[in-house]
């Protein structure tokens, strides 16, 4: 299984064959030009690359190396596709309860649509005005796999969860007022979800949900009818 040291990192060259899709760089924490080293490597292996949670100073310097890549302010993610023409498949939708959860909620859908999905985007639909959400039900329930992203009490997975019979993955954030806990209140009530079909990542793990529903939406479009 190859991988190539580059003395602060080993890069994963073997990451796509195993699980069909190359290493993600994770750039908090990273230099700039530990992130540049690391990314190129993937990139000129695979041809697919996706780096998580880095400012603009960083793509700029990306860009100078990499000039295909693309900038996801909202997400703070660069990408960079050479098989742009792959026909995406249709089945994901991505729901917040608030406009707060929406960086969480592109990191997701970015990530799910580099790894070749289409993505429907359904943003400020919490319970506080449930009405909201209802309007979108019937798109809802052609989805075969829903990323629900909330902070707060985290109450929105729950009711997706009651209303559609496909898999949903609630996404808890760290928004919201004092005893939210930076997510830990709305991570909690995910995880003690009444609602069949309801499963939980991180706290704020965008990325994390996306990469789950891809692999849903990709396992439930091999799947054969019967």
């Amino acid at each position: 299984m190859p991988f190539e040291d580059k003395g602060f990192a080993k890069v994963d060259l073997h990451r796509a064959l195993r699980k069909g899709f190359p290493e993600v760089v994770l750039g908090e924490g990273k230099s700039p030009e530990q992130t540049v080293v690391i990314a190129e490597e993937i990139y000129k292996q695979g041809g697919t690359l996706l780096i998580t949670r880095v400012g603009q100073e960083v793509f700029d310097i990306v860009h100078q190396r990499i000039p295909e890549a693309t900038y996801h302010p909202l997400a703070r993610a660069i990408t960079a596709n050479k098989n742009r023409d792959v026909t995406l498949r249709p089945g994901i939708s991505v729901v917040t309860a608030g406009t707060a959860d929406l960086p969480v909620a592109e990191e997701a859908a970015v990530t799910a649509e580099l790894m070749g999905n289409k993505v429907e985007r359904i943003y400020d639909v919490g319970v506080a005005g449930i009405h909201r959400l209802l309007e979108y039900l019937p798109a809802l329930q052609k989805a075969k796999v829903v990323i629900a992203v909330a902070g707060m009490e985290g109450a929105l997975p729950s009711v997706i969860g009651g209303l559609i019979s496909a898999p949903v993955i609630g996404v808890p954030t760290s928004t919201g007022y004092g005893a939210s806990l930076q997510g830990i209140t709305a991570l909690l009530a995910m995880l003690n979800s009444c609602a069949p079909g309801v499963s939980v990542v991180n706290i704020d793990n965008g990325f994390g949900a996306g990469y789950l529903a891809s692999l849903i939406n990709q396992a439930s479009s091999e799947t054969p009818n019967i």
